[in-house]
């Protein structure tokens, strides 16, 4: 509260001193008892009580302090104002019928005093209903707040605990009753959800509740006082984890489906079109040796199976890129291996390829996820950051495995990545593919300074074959570090 008034305040107050309560009953019998005391005091110097000392002069004024005092308590300054001058004009008969006598000036002086002590008593008194009535105001303020949060805590839909400096619940709202039944009031809290931390250190935390219903906690505390009660909300998150959930089973179906299409594709490649070229390439390698074949007309026939061949290369190429044999058939590290030399022999780019820890069959699609991150990377520093090398480290570990990618090409800003266009989606698949795995992907890049792909994917134990660690995998890689 407040300890000194306002401007405001200041000035209505000295608009209510102007403004004397007329229409109070109780202020006219106060200045009723003014004229009696004014009139007696007269009274008695008209008939010289004074000058025979029956009477002391002070008597009469003094008296006036009842009547002004009890203006002011009852009506602030502006009683005692009143008050004051009421009397003071009712004492000026007085004091014109001997203005020299000594009585008379002990009269003035002691009506002045009964002034000074009206203004002064009457403005302490407004000062103390000033202060009274602005802690009234913040009382009321306050317990309308009050009600307003209780209100607020009692219709809540999320389940509220309100928990002592113990740990044990002091308060619950209605919803919090109907989770954790009626019967809670010096429960223990941590008791309540089968754990030992206390809710205050699981601030984000998403559990299950007895409804069957998840929930995230959070926790509201009033920094501002030391012995404030703890109040731990149950945000209800049932919609939004059925959603996530849906949303991840669908990335992993779209994968899924991506992934069978490719191998569907790169399959029918194999199996049809690709065998077709071989065979028309043999073909016309053996019409080109019939006897009496023209010179010119064996040259074009060597010419159409040498680009018959050239188109089998191309599509066994392309189904390679579509499922590589080697990562179902030899492992990760192998297929990287075999993609590292395909791109420095087509593009000239220095690749190499680091292995760090030991290598082991991980789940297959731990492995084709890991591949095809490794696979965009790449196509990325070739097409998009005219990179002259690419630097592909691979890194078991007890719990994860760690890839990274990087080049010395133009580099890009990472924050502008929406603004690309769609050549660029290839980030956002990489990116999800991560996310399915419970993984994450980073790229850190910035013009001029090249761009470093990283990804952490965790190894559960049921992610490795057969449920456990494969035993190492003997590969062309027989080095920490390999060099294409």
């Amino acid at each position: 509260m407040r300890s000194r008034a306002t401007r405001a305040e200041l000035s209505a107050a000295v608009r209510g001193a102007l403004h004397p309560p007329f229409g109070e009953f109780r202020f006219w019998t106060i200045q009723a008892m003014v004229v009696v005391i004014a009139g007696a005091h007269l009274l008695l110097d008209a008939h010289g009580a004074n000058d025979t000392k029956d009477v002391p002069g002070f008597i009469s004024v003094t008296l006036l302090m009842i009547p002004v005092g009890y203006a002011a308590l009852r009506y602030g300054l502006a009683g005692s104002g009143a008050t004051a001058a009421w009397a003071t004009i009712l004492w000026v008969p007085d004091l014109a019928m001997r203005p020299f006598a000594a009585h008379d000036l002990g009269d003035a002086a002691n009506l002045v005093l009964v002034d000074l002590v009206a203004f002064f008593f009457g403005q302490r008194i407004e000062a103390e209903r000033l202060a009274s009535h602005r802690f009234e105001e913040a009382t009321a303020e306050r317990l309308r707040v009050e009600a307003g949060f209780r209100r607020l805590f009692e219709t809540n839909s999320a389940p509220i605990l309100v928990l002592s400096d113990a740990g044990t619940v002091r308060g619950a709202n209605p919803a919090a009753e109907h989770v954790f039944g009626a019967a809670l009031l010096g429960r223990d809290a941590a008791e309540l959800l089968a754990g030992s931390a206390p809710l205050p250190g699981r601030v984000g935390e998403i559990v299950t509740l007895a409804d069957d219903r998840d929930y995230r906690i959070d926790v509201a505390v009033d920094a501002a006082t030391a012995d404030a009660p703890v109040q731990v909300i149950f945000e209800d998150v049932t919609a939004e984890r059925r959603a996530g959930r849906r949303a991840e089973r669908y990335a992993q179906l779209v994968v899924q489906a991506e992934e069978d299409q490719r191998l569907h594709l790169a399959r029918e490649l194999h199996d049809e079109p690709l065998q077709l070229f071989l065979h028309l390439a043999r073909q016309l390698e053996h019409l080109a040796r019939v006897p009496g074949v023209p010179g010119h007309v064996a040259s074009g026939l060597d010419a159409a199976r040498q680009q018959a061949l050239e188109a089998a290369s191309r599509l066994r190429t392309l189904a390679r890129d579509l499922r590589p044999p080697a990562l179902d058939q030899l492992g990760l590290v192998a297929a990287l291996s075999s993609l590292l030399a395909d791109v420095e022999e087509e593009t000239g780019v220095r690749a190499e390829l680091s292995l760090h820890g030991e290598e082991s069959r991980l789940a297959r699609e731990i492995e084709l996820s890991a591949f095809r991150v490794v696979q965009e990377s790449v196509r990325n520093s070739i097409r998009h950051s005219g990179a002259s090398a690419v630097q592909v480290e691979v890194r078991y570990g007890p719990r994860e495995l760690a890839l990274s990618v990087a080049d010395d090409g133009c580099g890009f800003d990472p924050g502008a990545v929406d603004e690309l266009g769609s050549d660029h989606f290839g980030l956002l698949g990489m990116s999800e593919r991560m996310r399915v795995l419970g993984g994450a992907l980073a790229v850190r890049s910035s013009p001029g300074a090249g761009t470093r792909v990283e990804a952490q994917v965790p190894l559960p134990a049921l992610a490795r074959d057969g449920g456990a660690l494969a035993a190492p995998v003997q590969s062309a890689v027989a080095a920490p570090t390999v060099r294409i």
